[in-house]
């Protein structure tokens, strides 16, 4: 996968790339965007990369169109013009957009299930709490799972499908079921696990802004994952 020359602390994991799209496979512990001025984050270091490769002067336009906690990998979206975000906006708005997790968990998850909560944010300690009955500031969310396979110590893979896209959402819906994410301390993970925590947005599909054909993006799983020893099916590079 091409990658641009920024430090290799920051290097871009580029899965694709056109005149109105930049879709990255984003790392462990750097932060989507919303940082303070020359703090690094994925938006920054997108932005530099193309202001270099195409030698434009000036501000570059990048909207991000999904973001990832910091401890978490995969996938991220950014248009690269205000009508592609536009467009593609309005997909996010009316949930046509296919968005799919992996997660390894603690404990022998159930072959399939689904979550509906309503989830409070804890301003105080920058997290997110189920609640039993909606109240004032309360949001619902809404995933299915799947396991894929059963892991080494007991942990098991989890497709996750989101229907809504709250904060922490998927950290804290299988948290709150028994099934913390390997490496999740603030929601109850007593594994170890670094860098970030095994939660990865494995695949997005879109339809492409100007061209209205179905585009999917698959993330390839990072190093730290190798620990798992997921069988080999599920991970090769033409997996879905």
């Amino acid at each position: 996968m091409p990658r641009d020359n920024l430090p290799a602390m920051h290097s871009l994991d580029v899965l694709y790339e056109d005149n109105h799209l930049l879709v990255l496979n984003k790392p462990a512990g750097l932060v989507t965007m919303g940082v303070a001025p020359g703090e690094p984050s994925l938006l920054a270091i997108a932005k530099s990369y193309i202001q270099r490769k195409y030698a434009k002067p000036g501000n570059v336009y990048l909207g991000a169109m999904s973001r990832l906690d910091a401890p978490v990998t995969g996938i991220v979206l950014f248009a690269r013009t205000s009508k592609a975000a536009a467009r593609l906006t309005e997909q996010f708005r009316t949930r046509e957009v296919d968005k799919l997790y992996w997660a390894v968990v603690s404990g022998a998850a159930p072959s399939s299930g689904d979550c509906v909560d309503h989830l409070l944010k804890d301003e105080r300690h920058r997290k997110m709490h189920v609640v039993e009955r909606p109240q004032p500031g309360s949001v619902e969310a809404r995933l299915s799972y799947r396991r894929l396979a059963k892991v080494d110590r007991g942990e098991s893979l989890l497709e996750v499908t989101l229907e809504t896209g709250r904060k922490h959402q998927i950290r804290l819906q299988l948290a709150s079921r028994g099934m913390p994410i390997v490496g999740d301390r603030k929601y109850g993970s007593s594994v170890a696990f670094a860098p970030g925590i095994a939660l990865h947005a494995r695949r997005l599909i879109v339809e492409h802004p100007t061209r209205h054909e179905s585009m999917t993006f698959t993330a390839p799983l990072p190093e730290s994952w190798r620990r798992f020893q997921l069988p080999q099916h599920l991970v090769s590079p033409t997996t879905p």
